[in-house]
């Protein structure tokens, strides 16, 4: 009976040892919903009661009992010493979630209290299916926006869609999503709220009698081509109502669904009313993979790119963001692909953790990519003044110190080299005019 004993309490300890040191908890023992609010006390002896779970003292059961459920694990607040050490995350103690940037829900920083599902007491309950995207249709009180930042080229800008199914794990737009009751984590690639009455809306906007036709960005949030366009086609209606006003609009995107639209985009683009963006953050496909999983291939994007060109439409290519350690060295191939297929201007970002994406990318830096996990944390922490965010405006974009500075030294060389923004893009915004106007003889 004693060696019995001895057996279970070693892999008991090492199982609280290793929740500890993570400062993760897994919220449950019970099939019921309600509301959780842990501290930093109730937090180590919530986890080691969920270790030790009732009567089944099964190693192996107890293993995959603490293992890091789906949606189910709360990361401590935005704190550096509150992320979990990267020595100790291990792939055999991880369920990773394929088809998914984010690998937890972070707490959401609006609520006080959130419900969680918690665990049957049950080893065949344990794993969790994988979760469908859910639309959630909803009737939006606005749709365009004003830009008050510098630091972006855009006045107004207007998103189809809050929450990405794409998934990338560098978004900065995951904390918006904490705005509507979700988590800046899995939420926002899974619940993805779609704004029915977009186009309605814009209507009503443009038929203002003060709306000059200022240009508008598509998409200065989330992406107006992530898949539920594919269904919901509200990208396009915006793009009809601001045909029939001959509203100037920017476009940016990373999905090659834009060519269901190449129609439209020519008719405007003869016109001088629009312009579009292409995101290729690597080359590298299996980067690509775990950073973007719900993307288009760079190749994919690169084709979109050339026929954009061939169809007149103004095409450039965004590397957003340059992450040192991981892409940034990509810079010069992804500008000379962009070039070879028609793209003639060009933007990049240097990457910024904000909010909830801090945690979010610590956890995948160090699943993903153990062995330089610290070289590329430390370097983005060094471009930041010692932290991984910045909120200064003129700054934030862009970074600063030697890699920042020799990342911008590489955009500024291998720009000029391969001709990009060698003409100023403007868009026509004289032409505005509401259904029904007469144009001005003068």
């Amino acid at each position: 009976m004693g060696s019995g004993v001895k057996q279970v309490k070693e892999p008991l300890n090492l199982i609280l040892s290793h929740l500890i040191r993570k400062r993760i908890v897994v919220t449950g023992c019970t099939d019921e919903e309600k509301p959780v609010k842990t501290d930093e006390l109730g937090e180590s002896r919530f986890a080691f009661i969920c270790a030790i779970g009732g009567n089944n003292h099964n190693p192996t059961h107890q293993r995959n009992k603490i293992r890091e459920k789906k949606g189910e694990i709360e990361m401590k607040d935005l704190k550096k010493d509150s992320l979990p050490e990267p020595s100790q995350t291990h792939p055999e103690e991880s369920t990773y979630i394929k088809g998914r940037g984010a690998q937890v829900n972070t707490k959401n920083r609006f609520l006080k209290h959130e419900k969680v599902k918690e665990h049957v007491e049950s080893i065949d309950d344990w794993t969790e299916p994988s979760v469908a995207t859910q639309y959630i249709e909803q009737e939006a009180k606005s749709i365009v926006n004003k830009v008050d930042s510098p630091d972006v080229g855009m006045l107004y800008s207007m998103n189809p869609y809050a929450g990405c199914e794409h998934g990338c794990i560098y978004c900065y737009a995951r904390n918006a999503h904490e705005y509507w009751g979700y988590s800046a984590g899995l939420d926002f690639e899974r619940k993805i709220i779609v704004k029915v009455n977009a186009p309605q809306l814009l209507r009503k906007f443009l038929m203002h009698p003060k709306w000059e036709g200022l240009p508008i960005s598509i998409s200065g949030n989330t992406d107006c081509y992530q898949p539920a366009e594919q269904k919901y086609r509200i990208t396009r209606s915006l793009l009809e109502v601001c045909a029939e006003f001959n509203q100037s609009v920017g476009l940016i995107s990373k999905n090659g669904g834009m060519m269901r639209d190449i129609d439209i985009l020519k008719k405007m683009a003869d016109k001088k009313l629009v312009s579009v963006l292409v995101t290729i953050t690597s080359l590298n496909e299996e980067l690509r993979r775990v950073m973007e999983p719900r993307t288009t291939t760079a190749k994919q994007r690169l084709q979109l790119i050339k026929g954009l060109s061939e169809a007149g439409v103004p095409v450039g290519v965004m590397m957003g963001p340059m992450i040192p350690g991981l892409n940034e060295h990509e810079m010069q191939r992804i500008m000379q692909a962009a070039r070879e297929n028609g793209a003639t201007y060009t933007a990049y970002t240097f990457v910024r953790l904000n909010g909830s994406v801090k945690l979010l990318f610590h956890d995948w830096l160090y699943k993903n990519f153990p062995d330089r996990g610290d070289k590329v944390w430390h370097m983005i922490e060094q471009s930041h003044d010692g932290k991984v965010n910045d909120t200064r405006w003129g700054v934030r974009m862009r970074g600063e110190g030697g890699i920042a500075d020799m990342i911008n030294q590489q955009y500024k060389k291998y720009g000029k080299l391969y001709g990009f923004n060698e003409e100023e893009l403007e868009l026509d915004t004289s032409i505005f005019r509401r259904p029904g106007q007469q144009g001005s003889l003068f």
